[in-house]
């Protein structure tokens, strides 16, 4: 896709908005007065959580200044749909006011949706999961790579790839992170990981307030300890002597197996696969 067609895309729309907020003077996009109850949250929001401390802040500064930046909406059969500026709304109903001063452009669903996550991202308000569906979202909507979304959001291509990859985490685990329970961070490492996998150490990093160093080191040995075995290097099959390390296993409580160059150690539970890794850490 040439530069000329993005310079249509992405950045014809970064202008919009700011036209939309700049541009009071023409009848199109005059300030207007509407009714709170006659409009309907935009459906396209990537941003799914809004802290409500936040709001209650931002709603008391509104109560006692005013809305200080009007929002943008689209008017359709059945009143208004909002564009941008969702806190703002919301915190508005939150203030109980009837009325709030609005932008009132022409727009489809298309435009509604891009408006959404520009804003979002311009504004640094989504969390890190939010975030990834919004840059998975532009990248379908303008059809471009990631190395030119990074130059049209102005991030690194490395930002913009390590934060699409927090997509493939289980949903427990992303519910943590949107909880922040644990960091980007954290969650970054822990990508690649099976579920179960994600959810102990998840625990762990919960119960024990581990640092990311931490957990790059539990990862580690977790991958090397799952299933333990001792090869042979050579192609001749050797059998070797496992009976010092399975009486070791064996008093620390895990239970072994042995052939003649492999050894398992099998776990009954999560529990114990904790166990046998707080036991490396501390070797």
């Amino acid at each position: 896709m040439s530069s000329q067609k993005l310079g249509r895309g992405l950045d014809a729309l970064l202008g919009e908005m700011d036209e939309a907020y700049e541009n009071e003077s023409t009848p199109r996009d005059s300030i207007i007065e509407l009714d709170l109850k006659k409009i309907r949250p935009n459906p396209y929001q990537p941003r799914k959580s809004f802290n409500d401390e936040s709001l209650q802040e931002l709603s008391e500064s509104i109560k006692n200044d005013g809305l200080l930046q009007p929002i943008v909406v689209t008017e359709d059969l059945d009143g208004y749909v909002l564009i941008a500026g969702e806190r703002r709304f919301r915190a508005s109903r939150l203030a109980k006011l009837k009325t709030i001063r609005a932008i009132v452009q022409n727009s489809d669903e298309q435009r509604m949706r891009k408006f959404a996550l520009i804003e979002n991202i311009q504004r640094e308000e989504l969390n890190s999961i939010e975030l990834a569906n919004a840059y998975g979202e532009l990248l379908k909507l303008h059809d471009i790579t990631q190395e030119e979304l990074a130059c049209k959001v102005y991030k690194s291509r490395t930002h913009i790839t390590n934060t699409l990859r927090l997509l493939q985490l289980s949903v427990v685990t992303q519910e943590a992170l949107i909880d922040k329970k644990i960091t980007a961070g954290h969650a970054k490492i822990l990508v690649g990981l099976k579920d179960k996998e994600q959810q102990l150490m998840v625990n762990s990093i919960i119960g024990q307030k581990l640092n990311v160093r931490e957990v790059e080191s539990m990862i580690k040995n977790l991958k090397n300890t799952n299933t333990i075995q001792i090869n042979s290097n050579t192609n001749n099959i050797i059998k070797l002597n496992f009976k010092n390390i399975k009486n070791k296993f064996n008093n620390l409580g895990f239970k072994t197996k042995s052939t003649q160059n492999k050894l398992t150690i099998e776990f009954k539970n999560d529990i114990q696969i904790e166990k046998l890794l707080n036991y490396l850490n501390k070797i």
